[in-house]
């Protein structure tokens, strides 16, 4: 498996967002949650009704060429605009991918951009906002970490009176009270871990058994994968053999470990995974190559989230991860342009939520994101552009 450069800022960084976001929840690691039961008997799925609606979900995830569902209508462009984007680390792919996109709208829109790299540690994410504070720019996005790490300067903007928008900076898309956003920008959490069991459901045909990856001390991943788990529980014939609790910040040391482990206990039990995270997938590998698998083979792995490149790259090369839910990050800084002119105009924020998307190699086209169709000349046409 080929080394990901931008790794370890990204665990970095979620690791930062742990600290940041809530206080620990103890779970211990690898704790069992279905007992390990096999998935064998009949080639019948058990739970017919719901693999319908499952595989419903699936196939409306995966199209590739959906009209757009954004806003139609909005303010026509505010004239002479600077925004800062606050970046948690320019190394962190989902990051860098929505700063592509806000400086990509900011010059379709007429307006200056200026980027901010926060290095991936507390003090440099609260330096960056101090400066782009202090430039008085006409709107800040926090892109990546929790605005409540940079209270003094998020009550600063928000005194001068400069709107901020917020990229995965809180757990729900839309306006935020506390911390005060004119928007923050994400897809749902709830939409995610659905679609990513409905997708072990439909791909097993209704006849499982997974392992949920996850982090038990950031209360937001924990929350997905308890999601996660509640949705495949709605199908009797999909077992949940394990929940293997790991730290995203440890996943590099203790998931080779802890897949090994469960290829012993389960064997050909195992079928099929959800990760909170992709990155898990990247750690997985060696295990599961030396474990007599296939790349192409089970467990067949699905990724609730993020759908960096390097998941991409195992997805394209069918390595060990076989699907994604991705962000639309260029679509979503696109977006965050859109709304900070809707703030300029004084007009509400659009309300609008990206779709879920599934990525396979099937739809991927090879590409190393998910970009939709249509949104450009959409946002241009609003604009006036």
């Amino acid at each position: 498996m080929s080394y990901h450069p931008t790794r370890k800022a990204t665990l970095r960084a979620v690791a930062a967002l742990a600290v940041v976001t809530a206080s620990v929840a103890g779970c211990s690691r690898g704790s069992d949650s279905g007992g390990s039961a096999a998935v064998g008997g009949s080639s019948k799925a058990g739970c017919p009704a719901v693999l319908a609606k499952a595989k419903k979900a699936v196939a409306d995830a995966e199209a590739v060429d959906a009209p757009w569902g954004g806003p139609t209508t909005g303010p026509r462009a505010v004239a002479g605009k600077t925004i800062v984007y606050v970046a948690q680390s320019m190394t962190n792919p989902g990051v860098a991918g929505a700063a592509e996109g806000v400086k990509e709208a900011a010059k379709a829109i007429g307006w200056k951009v200026r980027v901010i790299d926060g290095q991936g540690t507390p003090a440099g994410i609260q330096a960056a906002v101090s400066q782009a504070v202090a430039v008085k720019p006409d709107g800040i996005v926090l892109s990546g970490f929790d605005p409540k790490s940079t209270a003094t300067q998020v009550a600063q903007a928000n005194a001068a009176g400069i709107p901020l928008i917020g990229w995965h900076a809180v757990g729900t898309p839309g306006p935020s009270t506390d911390p005060k956003l004119f928007s923050n920008i994400t897809t749902k959490v709830e939409e995610v871990a659905k679609v990513s069991a409905d997708w072990v459901v439909s791909q097993s045909n209704g006849r499982a058994g997974v392992v949920v990856f996850t982090d038990a001390s950031i209360p937001f991943a924990k929350g997905k994968s308890d999601l996660i788990e509640k949705e495949l529980a709605t199908c009797s014939d999909i077992k949940l053999l394990s929940t293997s609790n790991i730290p995203i910040a440890d996943a590099s040391s203790r998931t080779p470990q802890e897949v090994s482990a469960l290829l012993s206990r389960f064997g050909t039990k195992w079928t099929h995974s959800v990760a909170i995270n992709d990155l898990y997938f990247a750690d997985a590998a060696p295990a599961l190559r030396s474990g007599g698998k296939q790349g192409d083979g089970a467990p067949f792995n699905i990724g609730a989230g993020d759908g960096d490149p390097s998941a991409f790259q195992r997805i394209n090369s069918k390595q060990f991860q076989a699907a994604t839910v991705p962000e639309p990050l260029s679509e979503q800084g696109w977006q965050m342009v859109d709304e900070f002119n809707r703030a300029f105009a004084g007009k509400p924020a659009s309300g609008y939520i990206a779709p879920v998307h599934i990525t396979t190699a099937a739809n991927s086209g090879g590409g190393s994101s998910w970009d939709p169709k249509g949104y450009r000349e959409a946002y241009r046409k609003l604009w006036g552009k």
